[in-house]
């Protein structure tokens, strides 16, 4: 009997964010649709669709979300049994392209970061911190400025890490990201999403902080898997804005009162506040996000809908 409360659970994991993050995501996705294939003995393509859907279904914004679910659904075979076992392999492969591209971009990224620096960051993003964690490992001498990240202070998991590594660290409310602005050398943030034209879908308060950073001309680096590009904004597809529960935000005793309350989860950065996206092949200007997106990809229409399969991702 195919184990669709393994499904349901993962997707309530991913919607209450006790799984988050776009890299933990996608990788978790994967690992989900494998331990699925493997409890399904018959009618696997149908059964397949409906996993897929449902966790499909649980974070809008998040293309690394889709192009993992996408990327195991590409399975072929004569037969279930066959079906099966390529569906568990692509699963697979799909893990390790997550686990061994966030140590490229960590080696790449650590690059850019000189001896002395003081660097921003913004929610907590595991591959912007594997580029920060680098460059500290390498021994460079550097400080590091973390946003709370309201509402849901992902900040606090980041400054957690930063200081079990040893590295400098301080915190500070996300509106004081301007008034420090002038301590900072460099920013580094993650990514949700990429879309064809270069601009950075990430977390809400991300595209001021680039804003600022540009005023004070201060570099603004994205650290995202080629995973995190996004086939459909090709095909003219608007990336959607995550808006969560209002609660997040706003106790009951506010929400009694009527009060309208937005709680979007992600934002827009415009690519010509973006001065590099590194990523596990290179570090590219965002100009490049349309090349990534048709030779990284690949990509093709099927049945009304788009199909993406990595190439050489290894």
């Amino acid at each position: 009997m195919p184990n669709f409360k393994l499904v349901e659970e993962s997707a309530k994991k991913i919607i209450n964010m006790e799984v988050r993050g776009a890299s933990r995501i996608a990788r978790f996705a994967a690992e989900t649709l494998k331990e699925f294939a493997k409890t399904v003995e018959k009618d696997f393509d149908e059964n397949m669709r409906k996993a897929s859907e449902i966790l499909m279904n649980t974070r809008p914004t998040a293309v690394s979300l889709f192009n993992a679910i996408n990327y195991v659904m590409m399975y072929k075979g004569e037969n279930d049994e066959e079906k099966k076992a390529d569906a568990i392999r692509r699963a697979e492969e799909f893990i390790r392209w997550v686990d061994t591209a966030k140590q490229k971009i960590g080696e790449i990224g650590a690059k850019r970061i000189k001896d002395g620096w003081t660097i921003l960051t913004h929610c907590n993003s595991s591959t912007a911190l594997m580029v920060i964690k680098t460059a500290f490992r390498q021994g460079k001498n550097i400080e590091v400025i973390a946003t709370e990240s309201r509402p849901r202070y992902q900040g606090h998991l980041t400054v957690k890490e930063l200081a079990g590594e040893g590295i400098p660290t301080t915190l500070i409310v996300d509106s004081a990201v301007r008034y420090f602005m002038k301590d900072v050398d460099c920013v580094i943030v993650g990514a949700d999403t990429i879309t064809v034209n270069g601009a950075l879908i990430n977390k809400i308060g991300t595209s001021q902080i680039a804003l600022c950073a540009r005023e004070s001309r201060v570099p603004f680096m994205v650290c995202a898997e080629t995973y995190k590009f996004s086939p459909a904004t090709l095909f003219g597809e608007l990336v959607v804005i995550e808006e969560r529960d209002a609660r997040e935000v706003a106790p009951e005793e506010i929400l009694n009162l009527g009060v309208k309350v937005r709680n979007p989860a992600f934002d827009v950065t415009p690519r010509e506040y973006i001065d590099l996206i590194v990523t596990e092949i290179g570090a590219i200007p965002p100009e490049m996000a349309y090349v990534i997106i048709r030779e990284r990809l690949g990509y093709g229409l099927e049945m009304g809908e788009l199909k993406v399969s990595a190439k050489h991702f290894d």
